[in-house]
């Protein structure tokens, strides 16, 4: 009976041996392999290093595809004769980059200047953003696309007066709810990435409102075109 327990004894002592040694090499492989990803370290450079850098492209690539979907619209729709205006789709991204550090750096100061996520400090944040940032960024827009199209100052002026209720408006309707989703859940390295990527959605009709007359023209062109056919 001795012999027995002490032969069951020595075989749980080599099982939980080389259980250990498994573990052991397990976790070592897992270090070793997490390590030696490209991937974390990539990101980490991209939202902690270069975060600037990402916040300006990506606030330029966004809204460059925000007005390619608009684009494929108004051409789906015999609005435009082109699919693609390369030129304005060059002037959405420019504008795009240049508002993208304005976003950066505010969102940089609004966390640093509100760190905590209450509900009171929540609905300042909000309610700065539409008051004061909204109409700074409606008014960037408007003035940069109207300086790259080659209009006057007076120009860019009257367009913004005759655009700018229907856009802010729009602002009120998507941003708040947007921003609290943004201000309450989402880390601040991450947060211009988040509101470009609904921007994105939100250029669709930003870029359908800059851009109606020129297709409201274009669509009379084309008519005066089929109407000298028959």
């Amino acid at each position: 009976m001795f012999k027995f327990r002490s032969c069951i004894s020595r075989v749980v002592a080599i099982v939980s041996k080389r259980s250990t040694i498994t573990c052991n090499s397990c976790s070592r492989l897992s270090t070793s392999s997490s390590s030696t990803t490209p991937i974390r370290p990539g990101i980490t450079l991209v939202f902690g290093k270069y975060l600037l850098a990402t916040n300006t492209i990506s606030s330029g690539v966004l809204m460059l595809i925000g007005d390619i979907c608009q684009q494929e619209v108004e051409y789906r729709q015999r609005k435009i004769e082109e699919r693609y205006d390369y030129g304005r789709l060059s002037r959405m991204f420019i504008v795009g980059v240049a508002l993208g550090p304005l976003h950066h750096y505010y969102y940089v100061w609004l966390a640093k200047t509100w760190p905590a996520r209450s509900a009171k400090i929540i609905t300042w944040k909000i309610l700065l953003d539409q008051i004061v940032m909204s109409p700074i960024c409606i008014a960037g827009f408007f003035y940069g696309m109207g300086i790259l199209e080659r209009k006057s100052v007076q120009e860019c002026s009257e367009e913004l007066v005759d655009k700018f209720k229907e856009v802010y408006l729009l602002d009120w309707i998507v941003w708040p709810p947007t921003q609290f989703i943004n201000f309450y859940y989402i880390a601040v390295k991450y947060q211009v990435l988040y509101i470009n990527a609904v921007t994105m959605l939100y250029d669709v009709f930003l870029s359908y409102i800059k851009h109606r007359e020129l297709a409201r023209e274009q669509i009379t062109h084309v008519e005066l075109l089929e109407a000298k056919k028959i």
